[in-house]
């Protein structure tokens, strides 16, 4: 690859070097470019907790997935609704529960 430089150096050599680096040659912002500007402290973490966020959101613990069978003239009209067909089905159950009993 063009500009890969590979070096016979450790992990703990490398950290070890770049903690060496004088604090007079560390990055200094001239102010000119925002783009170029270095993350504080809270932007760094908040950037991190953000990562750790990837994916499907965890679910309340209150609801348990299984496999169930719908007559398909159920399903179409619950679907029909658009997004959250499922909420309104869970609901629509709660709410026939309310007035009668379960067995």
């Amino acid at each position: 690859m063009v500009g890969l430089k590979v070096n016979e150096l450790s992990r703990e050599q490398v950290a070890a070097a770049v903690r060496a680096i004088p604090a007079s040659k560390h990055y200094v912002w001239d102010g000119q470019d925002e783009d170029e500007r270095p993350l504080s402290k809270a932007e760094m973490q908040a950037g991190m907790a953000a990562a750790k966020r990837r994916g499907r959101p965890a679910g309340s613990g209150a609801k348990e997935q299984v496999a169930i069978r719908f007559d398909r003239e159920v399903l179409a009209a619950f679907r029909a609704g658009g997004a959250g067909w499922q909420t309104r089905m869970n609901e629509a159950l709660k709410d026939w529960l309310r007035t009668h009993s379960a067995v």
